[in-house]
């Protein structure tokens, strides 16, 4: 670490209030992105790039471009317009529509790359859906479809290699440390039943116990009214917005500025659809500075070289031994998500990649499997900061914090207690592990 700061403070402890306060919801989770950066330009604990560097990661933008974007399909009528088409399908029963929507954020993580894109564009639709269920606001019902799109969203799209900014960082950093590459069908064949499939199974159980609702009954009808103006023009935004989502990798635009492109189109004068009101309305301020608080916490912690020595510290007194490949495993998991408290979901990635082939060397295991250890830890988190898509989703159906807090904590626990043993045993299968 190079640190031109003069403070006698290490921005450890400055994280580590941050984190409590977050986890313990004190205080509204902006107010405490707010003192965080305060207390640490102040005290001068870390550089203001790196500080501030939140605001310009591309979640940040693609945030705040998807919350444009979803007031704008709310204005047009486009949610009710596909909510109706979903109604008659997704309506049955409360069964039917929780695991619809934990199917439908599962299907479209394998064409959209961005969580927070698609969690911008399925929102106003799900809850479009809710009313037309009869799920009022602030019904339990409610919540538990908000929290669907937010954890269908984020966990299992870890089982996806390019749908999900822990993946890519992952990849990347073992591509660069160690020369090591992982394609998309050998990285689907080993998380896809598990963190995939299984994770959604979970997911669908607990908010059905958690958020018990009984829906409306909708029969699904063809919707007469014809399509406005608006409503095709916003359509073929959404549809080059998509299909440029797709296909970054070949036009190399990254997702979150063709997102900002699109919410300035419907920002323009005559082409678009929100007035200076709407935006105001439309734009959670609270949650972009509150995501841009948890950008900048791991930003702080990777330069101060927190993570590093929380990892170096860790590893001594973690029960290694070659000769018992699943403690070792299971060690890998439980390390990757102490540091998910520290540095959040796309942190872990960034500090346990580098410990990789230290801990390899110390378990036996080979390099890969290390690598992959750690999807599981930063799929699963535990307090709803440390994956900013679940804190997005919830910001903008007005979730209480307190209701994402005991999903995550559900959730965790039967992953790590069933789910958990089930991992282990399919990287065995495979061969991953001897």
């Amino acid at each position: 670490m190079t640190s031109t700061a003069t403070s006698l403070i290490h921005p450890g402890w400055f994280a580590a209030i941050a984190i409590l306060l977050w986890a313990n919801s004190v205080l509204p989770e902006y107010l405490t992105a707010l003192l965080f950066f305060a207390a640490v330009a102040v005290f001068r604990a870390a550089p203001p790039e790196v500080l501030f560097s939140g605001f310009q990661s591309d979640a940040f933008w693609l945030v705040l471009g998807g919350f444009v974007i979803g007031a704008a399909i709310r204005k047009v009528g486009l949610a009710d317009r596909i909510a109706g088409h979903l109604a008659g399908r997704l309506t049955g029963s409360w069964f039917a529509m929780v695991a619809g929507v934990i199917a439908l954020t599962y299907a479209l993580a394998f064409v959209m790359p961005s969580n927070m894109g698609r969690i911008a564009l399925l929102m106003p639709i799900i809850m479009a859906l809710a009313d037309r269920a009869g799920l009022a606001e602030g019904s339990l019902g409610r919540y538990g479809l908000a929290l669907a799109v937010g954890f269908g969203t984020y966990q299992l799209s870890a089982s996806i290699l390019p749908a999900n900014v822990p993946n890519l960082i992952m990849t990347g950093a073992a591509e660069r440390a160690y020369g090591v590459h992982f394609d998309y069908m050998s990285y689907l064949v080993l998380h896809a039943p598990v963190i995939g499939i299984l994770k959604g199974v979970v997911l669908v159980g607990c908010l059905m116990w958690m958020f018990p609702a009984s829906p409306q009954r909708i029969e699904g009808r063809a919707v007469t009214t014809p399509m406005s103006a608006a409503e095709w023009r916003l359509s073929l935004i959404l549809l080059v917005t998509l299909a440029l989502w797709m296909t970054d990798n070949v036009h190399g635009i990254r997702p979150a500025w063709v997102g900002l492109v699109s919410a300035c189109l419907c920002l323009l004068p005559r082409i678009g659809f929100l007035n200076g009101e709407e935006f105001a309305a439309g734009v959670n301020v609270r949650t972009c500075v509150y995501l841009a608080g948890i950008l900048g916490l791991a930003a702080v912690v990777a330069w101060s070289g927190l993570g590093n020595t929380i990892g170096d510290a860790l590893i001594p007194h973690l029960p290694l031994d070659p000769a018992h490949p699943a403690a070792d495993f299971a060690s890998m998991i439980g390390l990757a998500s102490l540091l998910n408290f520290v540095v959040t979901a796309n942190g872990v990635p960034a500090v346990f990649t580098p410990l990789a082939s230290v801990l390899a060397e110390h378990t036996g295991l080979s390099l890969p499997t290390v690598l992959m250890s750690q999807v599981f830890a930063y799929a699963t988190p535990l307090l709803p900061y440390q994956a900013a898509p679940i804190v997005v989703a919830a910001s903008m159906a007005r979730v209480p914090a307190s209701a994402a807090l005991k999903m995550c904590l559900l959730v965790g626990l039967i992953s790590f207690v069933l789910l958990g043993p089930l991992y282990l045993l399919w990287f065995r299968l495979l061969g991953w592990i001897g």
